[in-house]
């Protein structure tokens, strides 16, 4: 570790602290008495599941799956899971009253699979283990799940804005007003920091895969990357906290005054 500068240690502390603070803050939304339960938990899960892939990521950098090769494939990583939470978050603070259906199961199958995988390679025997590694179309860690990871997250934050602008124009009073300010404020600027985030981890690909380069190689390019996802799980905390501090009477659970609609699944 010795051959580390000390802005690599710095990068190092920031994203695990940002991985800390989001863990925490998503905790807190369980405890939460405040507006509609549902949405708090997946707003917290969104939380938690950013804070723990953030510590996935710290752990790498650090070498510690390398010089632990025992904890590979720990069950903290979840960019498939994102999606889906930060999706329903906004459905149900938007549309209390819905109800899960049936066909809402199948948005939960990827989330799901992928936590799977990674529990049952982590009790898998070392050799195997180390066999596993990131392989190229491997749908759950590797190549494709980053596609997935990608593409998913912005279909969904296309169908969570659709359902915002649907509810802008029939706003009841000033509540549901500031809600909706709320929750377009929160995709809005999602939606900048994920398109930076995906610009770098597509230019890192292409230019391994055609030109066969290594950008991670670039220390600036290198930190950029890891600090464009460390932007994303801090604009989710600093929302959460908001939310948590200022939420009371906006967030509030108005189930009477609210119509349920049919999610688009």
């Amino acid at each position: 570790m010795s051959q580390h500068s000390i802005y690599f240690y710095g990068i190092i502390a920031i994203m695990g602290l940002a991985g800390l603070t989001a863990a925490g803050t998503g905790g807190l939304f369980f405890v939460r008495r405040v507006g509609e339960k549902r949405a708090n938990a997946f707003f917290g899960c969104l939380l938690i599941a950013f804070g723990l892939t953030q510590w996935h990521n710290v752990l790498t950098l650090m070498d510690f799956y390398e010089t632990h090769p025992q904890w590979r494939f720990l069950p903290i990583y979840f960019t498939l899971s994102f999606p889906v939470l930060l999706f329903y978050y906004v459905k149900l603070s938007l549309y209390p009253t819905y109800r899960f259906q049936r066909t809402d199961i199948k948005h939960f199958v990827l989330p799901v699979s992928q936590w799977l995988f990674f529990c049952l390679v982590l009790i898998q025997p070392l050799k195997q283990k180390l066999i596993a590694g990131r392989g190229f179309y491997n749908p759950f860690y590797g190549a494709l799940e980053q596609a997935i990871y990608l593409g998913t997250f912005f279909a969904y934050m296309y169908f969570a804005y659709r359902y915002i602008r649907q509810k802008r124009k029939h706003i009841r009073g000033k509540k549901e007003a500031w809600r909706v300010l709320y929750l377009d404020k929160l995709v809005k600027i999602l939606f900048i920091l994920f398109s930076g985030h995906t610009l770098l981890v597509v230019t890192d690909f292409a230019a391994y895969e055609f030109i066969n380069v290594n950008m991670r190689a670039f220390k600036p390019y290198a930190a950029f990357s890891v600090l464009s996802f460390t932007a994303i799980v801090g604009w989710l905390s600093v929302y959460g906290g908001q939310v948590l501090i200022w939420g009371k009477r906006i967030f509030a659970d108005e189930r009477k005054s609210s119509v349920g609609l049919d999610a688009g699944n």
